[in-house]
């Protein structure tokens, strides 16, 4: 049996492969190797080899998925820092106002009891000062009564009993107010 590259060869002036350098015997022993070396690293080598590259595949992908879930926690926290800060702010100017109504309710409050206590105090003096003026004008009453009783005695010349005098120097008193 002639080999198709022989009869090439043959039909040609010689081998083909003694023309190349080629050994056909060490060709077929170095491709029988070739094989072997592939089935040994196929069976043996290249799975060990896939499975280291695999797992390195897969703590990259693990330490990516943790960058993004630290990255979104990051986010949350900042969110929630924003959100807490917010609600800090607003309940501070809450606390401002209710701070400033007490404080002008108080301001009210003392106000409306000064002016009460102040009216208290007017009313209390005009209270004295009519007492005061009442309290005058019965001692200038009565004053008058003994300067009349008085001046009738030295016009008269003669006292008369302080019942009588009193009735007269009322009736008179009366009838010039």
């Amino acid at each position: 049996m002639i080999y198709p590259l022989q009869q090439f060869g043959a039909s040609s002036s010689g081998d083909v492969f003694s023309a190349l350098g080629i050994d056909g015997q060490m060709l077929l022993i170095q491709g029988l190797a070739f094989l072997v070396l592939i089935y040994v690293l196929n069976r043996w080598v290249f799975p060990v080899l896939m499975k280291a590259v695999d797992d390195r595949q897969e703590a990259i992908e693990a330490g990516t998925k943790a960058a993004e879930a630290a990255e979104k926690k990051a986010e949350e926290a900042q969110e929630e820092v924003q959100r807490a800060l917010k609600e800090a702010r607003a309940e501070a100017k809450d606390i401002v106002t209710t701070a400033k109504d007490e404080a002008n309710a108080m301001i009210a409050s003392s106000e409306d009891k000064a002016k009460s206590r102040a009216e208290k105090i007017v009313k209390d003096a005009h209270e004295q000062l009519e007492k005061d003026v009442i309290a005058a004008r019965k001692t200038l009453h009565n004053d008058t009564i003994e300067l009349v009783a008085l001046a009738t005695e030295k016009v008269v010349g003669k006292t008369v009993n302080k019942d009588i005098d009193k009735k007269i120097i009322a009736s008179a008193v009366k009838e010039e107010a």
